[in-house]
């Protein structure tokens, strides 16, 4: 089978920018031109790619994109080279040999079709034989020659006009040579300074860009937080950014290349090349290297941003617990519900606590609740009033085993006003909506939070300012990877989780869900196969990650592939056991000889994979839940001493450093200087 990925050629290049042998990317590339997941393939084709991790797989996808799309360019140029009867076999071999995007437009731009300029101004007035007789910097006197190129009707009304004329046709010539933009882009990305000021008479207006009112640093090292702070400062009229070079080096390189002679005739070239770059080449490079620096702190953004996602999605899970949770307000009230283990709403009412009476009358009502609805938990949201209402909580009496926890509720009015809140809630107002996302988010974070664009979610480092579709894929991609590597209970998941299952999708992910209300719950994983639109090819990218708690063979609670039963099945049978057994007696597994169990398609490292859940079936990779409370007595600006330790909760990792929340209604900043390595 040919897949539609292996291009021979572009998988040798992907090998070696990644440091993998062929066969790794290869295998990767059939793989994916068969609709296989990236979680799918790092998990269950471990012997297909040689143990490829996610992040290996994920860039094997992304940059087999990328070449294809230089693929689909370089047919686009061949075309209009040929429709133009300008394609030589030297220019196609060298569209051919192009090797990026930038190469492959610089060869393009002197043919591509463009508006009106200067120089075919020049051209139409039959000045370019001027021009090639100038360029070619012969011994003559430029002027008498330009006499010759006079023609009035054409607007050519001196000697002057022609030559002016021939110098814009050399200057174009200059800024569309090829190794002259690569000589002149790498001296802007080697030696390029970012100059920002601010716009004369809105010191006022831009005072958060203070920073950046007389600034410069070099391109090459300005951090991505900087490069966007800037950038959007001039998006909003309030700063000017540029990026500058030396002109007279540049210039320099740009005779070096041009200028062959020292008579008149050069002279005039020469004149062509300053224009040429002040003109022409300085503003073409300098839009490219702001796009390219650009392009380079949104990636490290979208990285920064997707790695807080990750921790925030993984952060441990309190569990199958019933929860009081509280969102906490003081004029409008505290917004209480109580949920039960599965975090359905039993529950709801608003307290009080404006005075110290109301106060009291309110712990009653909540100690009364908490017996009534077995509360093991108490969420407490950290928006305003969070300090005086986890204080008021704490000083009610409660029972030692009932835990009390600050949750982050960034996002919970974004999950309130949604259609899903709408649809789980329909006669809730968005108070109440938001009250249960944050009780929810207690027991399992990574079920609620995928309710929620990741935009929403508070984390993060100038979202809105890098390239939305590439930022929407990675979040994806790690929203996706979080959920596949926690494994989904599939017969108590919402719609919202499902969707991030390898395979399944949003359309699926109802069909799921309508399946199960009507049929009840999933008795095995084979059951699975019985709802509509689930072929076998669905199934084999989704099995592995859907749960069965309870089922009959206890392999469908554990993150071992319905396609590697049959081996398990075998190592109990030698054993003279059950698979059961296995899962439950160590002794017995430290018999097993893996290596026997090697065939054409199993391997040792699947074999190992099932070793380790054989151990810990459906092992949950997120840390144990530990309850954190903030120091006592902290709870404004204004308790907080020089030389304090406190206790706190990292809220968001930036590029320049972490925020802490203390407990005192303002993030603090750790700088990254400050910061330890682990």
């Amino acid at each position: 089978m040919e897949a539609k990925n292996m291009d021979e050629k572009h998988l040798q290049t992907i090998a070696q920018e990644l440091n993998i042998q062929l066969k790794q990317v290869a295998a990767v590339a059939l793989l994916l031109d068969d609709n296989a997941t990236v979680p799918f393939i790092a998990r269950y084709r471990k012997e297909a790619t040689g143990s490829l991790d996610e992040v290996a797989i994920t860039a094997i996808r992304d940059r087999l994109e990328q070449l294809a799309e230089l693929d689909k360019r370089r047919q686009a140029i061949l075309e209009s080279l040929e429709k133009q009867e300008k394609l030589t076999p030297e220019l196609k071999a060298k569209v051919m040999a192009a090797e990026t995007m930038t190469v492959l437009e610089d060869i393009y731009l002197p043919y591509r079709p463009k508006r009106r300029t200067r120089a075919t101004m020049a051209k139409e007035k039959g000045l370019e034989p001027l021009a090639k007789l100038l360029f070619e910097q012969g011994d003559f006197d430029p002027a008498e020659k330009a006499a010759s190129f006079i023609d009035k009707e054409k607007e050519v009304e001196t000697a002057d006009d022609a030559l002016a004329g021939a110098r814009d046709i050399i200057a174009e010539w200059v800024s569309e040579d090829q190794e002259t933009r690569e000589r002149i882009r790498s001296l802007y990305q080697n030696t390029g300074i970012y100059q920002c000021r601010v716009i004369p008479g809105k010191e006022e207006e831009a005072a958060k860009y203070k920073d950046y009112f007389d600034w410069s640093e070099p391109v090459a090292k300005a951090p991505s937080h900087r490069v966007l702070a800037m950038r959007r400062g001039a998006k909003e009229k309030l700063l000017i950014l540029r990026v500058v070079v030396d002109e007279e080096r540049a210039i320099d390189i740009l005779e070096s290349l041009f200028v062959k002679a020292n008579n008149a005739a050069a002279g005039q070239v020469a004149m062509a090349i300053a224009d040429s770059f002040k003109r022409l080449l300085s503003i073409s490079i300098e839009t490219e290297t702001r796009l390219d620096s650009k392009k380079k702190a949104d990636e490290e953004a979208i990285k920064v941003f997707a790695e807080n996602l990750r921790q925030l999605l993984l952060s441990s899970p309190l569990g199958e617990k019933a929860i009081l949770a509280i969102d906490p307000g003081f004029r409008t009230g505290c917004k209480v519900v109580c949920l039960d283990r599965q975090g359905g709403l039993l529950y709801n009412d608003t307290i009080y606590l404006l005075s110290a009476d109301a106060a009291q009358r309110e712990g009653i009502k909540i100690l009364a609740w908490c017996q009534k609805y077995n509360i093991e938990a108490i969420a407490i949201g950290n928006g305003t009033a969070s300090r005086e209402t986890e204080a008021f909580i704490r000083g009610i009496g409660l029972p030692k085993e009932i835990h009390v926890v600050v949750v982050n509720e960034s996002g919970a009015s974004v999950y309130s006003a949604s259609e899903v809140a709408r649809e789980e809630f329909p006669d809730k107002d968005i108070t109440v909506r938001g009250a249960v996302s944050i009780g929810r988010r207690l027991m399992d974070p990574l079920a609620e939070l995928v309710k929620i664009d990741p935009k929403s979610i508070g984390v993060g480092q100038y979202q809105h300012d890098v390239d939305q579709a590439q930022l929407k894929r990675s979040l994806d991609d790690t929203v996706t990877s979080c959920v596949n590597a926690v494994g989904v209970e599939v017969n108590t998941a919402s719609k919202q989780l499902l969707t991030y299952v390898s395979g399944v999708g949003p359309k699926l992910a109802e069909s799921i869900v309508s399946y199960r209300a009507d049929k009840g719950a999933f008795a095995s994983r084979q059951k699975i196969k019985e709802v509509p639109g689930l072929g076998d090819k669905t199934f084999e990218q989704a099995a592995g990650f859907l749960r069965i708690r309870n089922a009959d063979n206890p392999l469908d609670g554990s993150a071992v592939h319905p396609e590697s039963y049959a081996v398990v099945h075998q190592m109990a049978k030698d054993l003279n056991c059950s698979v059961k057994d296995l899962m439950q007696n160590a002794e017995l597994r430290e018999k097993i000889d893996y290596q026997k169990y090697v065939t054409d398609t199993i391997g040792m490292p699947t074999l190992m994979d099932i070793k380790s859940e054989l151990s810990k079936p459906g092992r949950d990779p997120r840390e144990q839940f530990e309850a954190f409370s903030f120091a006592d007595g902290i709870n404004e600006m204004t308790d907080l001493e020089v030389g304090m330790e406190l206790p706190g909760i990292v809220t968001n990792i930036t590029a320049f450093g972490a925020f802490v929340d203390l407990g005192v209604h303002q993030d603090g900043l750790v700088h990254i200087s400050e910061l330890a390595d682990r």
